[in-house]
């Protein structure tokens, strides 16, 4: 047969040979689409202790387990379980709600990593709420894509 054009349009060859060459493309898609997705990274697991004032300082300290890649966490705050308006940004140094820089880890200044034993604590600005007052339960839950890693849980203290 011929590979040249009649004019019905392309020889059967060409069509064949098309054909095949689609199917081949197709189920390697396929196939590719449907291998198994990586396992997902596990979630790091760590002991933190939390302090709090009313005058809106906030410390945490990482007592034990995994090293922590600052950069990837998220940290949430309640007060009596009402998330605040302004939730800290990790790592920072001024942010919306917060009183100057925060220490340790979670200053922009700071290594990346937050390890056991090292103290971590920022400072809420007036504006943020609601206010930290006497009494009150504050909860911060510690964060990374894929899970929590850490929940700390205080009362308020003067």
């Amino acid at each position: 047969m011929s590979l040249v054009a009649t004019d019905r349009g392309l020889s059967p060859v060409v069509g064949v040979a098309s054909l095949v060459a689609v199917t081949v493309v197709a189920s390697a898609a396929v196939g590719a689409a449907m291998l198994p997705a990586a396992p997902p990274e596990p979630v790091p697991s760590a002991a933190i202790d939390v302090t709090a004032t009313a005058d809106g300082r906030v410390t945490l300290h990482h007592r034990g387990g995994a090293a922590l890649d600052v950069a990837a966490l998220t940290v949430q705050i309640r007060v009596d379980g009402e998330p605040l308006a302004q939730q800290p940004p990790v790592p920072f140094v001024g942010a919306r709600g917060y009183r100057g820089a925060p220490s340790g880890p979670f200053n922009a200044a700071s290594d990346d990593e937050w390890t056991a034993g090292e103290r971590a604590s920022l400072r809420l600005a007036g504006t943020n709420a609601p206010a930290l007052t006497p009494g009150a339960q504050l909860t911060v839950d510690i964060r990374v894509e894929n899970g929590l890693v850490a929940r700390g849980e205080t009362t308020v203290r003067d």
